[in-house]
């Protein structure tokens, strides 16, 4: 069986068979192959041996753009005159508290436990901040209180000259409201929250449209082929599937090479009409 030590993985020592100068057949050790661990997984390893501090903010350093990525996230949802450096400086804390608290046996992946305390530290500073005036929590509270009253009376949900009527106040006056109103709430911002898949691009995956695309122009190129004449069809079998060259294709339709390059050119010109003609529709 496999055994593991810190910051390497250690691979089963197979027997290997040696012959000897009689002919006999014995049997030896392989010594074990050690894998080395990646840094930050011996930065882990150290640092879980022995959490000091500066192995601590090295670690932070490190996730330094995983803070950057949900400051961003959050950032977006807010109004202008909020800074995303200010998120940052908000998260700096969360991410801190990550480290020092992150336990691998009781979650495997420290991404996912980080963005959660991240967003919590950036959400309680918001709401300890609360840079929505008075006035407008004010007036924010009043507005939902008439709309509740007027959905109740109509049975459906009303319009934003119907809110005004209710109030008395000129309906762009209640619509400035509405829109200041859209983006103060940190609950908002809580309830959309997301996991690390969310920030961290798999770069590794295929763009679905690309793949759509690809197919089909395929399609559309294996219908462009199946129209050719025949043995312009040979011609593209023989040149793109069996990657055969010009003087083999010219000896196997008995032609010479000079015929096959100009059989091949005049097909491509014609494949490449084509498809421009479907892609124009």
């Amino acid at each position: 069986m496999s055994r593991r030590i810190r910051g390497h993985d250690v691979l089963p020592a197979p027997s290997a068979q040696l012959r000897t100068v009689s002919g006999a057949v014995v049997h030896a050790p392989v010594l074990p192959v050690a894998v080395s661990a990646s840094p930050v997984e011996e930065l882990w390893a150290a640092y879980l041996a022995e959490p000091t501090r500066a192995l601590r903010d090295q670690l932070v350093v490190h996730y330094t753009p995983l803070l950057r990525a949900v400051a961003h996230r959050l950032g977006s949802a807010l109004p202008s005159y909020v800074e995303v450096a200010d998120l940052v400086q908000c998260g700096v804390f969360g991410l801190i508290d990550a480290v020092e608290r992150f336990d691998p046996e009781r979650s495997p992946r420290f991404e996912s436990y980080a963005v959660a305390r991240i967003r919590g530290a950036i959400l309680d500073e918001l709401r300890a901040q609360d840079w929505v005036p008075r006035t407008v929590r004010g007036r924010v509270r009043e507005l939902e209180r008439a709309q509740e009253r007027l959905e109740g009376r109509l049975q459906r949900a009303v319009t934003d000259a119907e809110l005004a009527e209710e109030l008395g106040l000129p309906t762009h006056e209640v619509r400035t409201f509405g829109r200041q109103v859209q983006l103060i709430s940190v609950e908002a911002l809580d309830e959309s929250s997301g996991g690390v898949s969310e920030l961290l691009a798999d770069d590794g995956a295929l763009d679905p449209m690309a793949v759509v695309q690809a197919a089909e122009t395929f399609r559309q190129l294996a219908v462009a082929v199946a129209q050719l004449e025949e043995r312009d069809r040979d011609v593209v079998r023989l040149y793109y599937l069996e990657n055969r060259t010009l003087a083999e294709i010219g000896r196997l339709l008995g032609v010479t090479e000079s015929r096959v390059c100009q059989l091949h050119t005049r097909l491509v010109g014609r494949l490449r009409g084509r498809l421009e003609e479907l892609a124009a529709g």
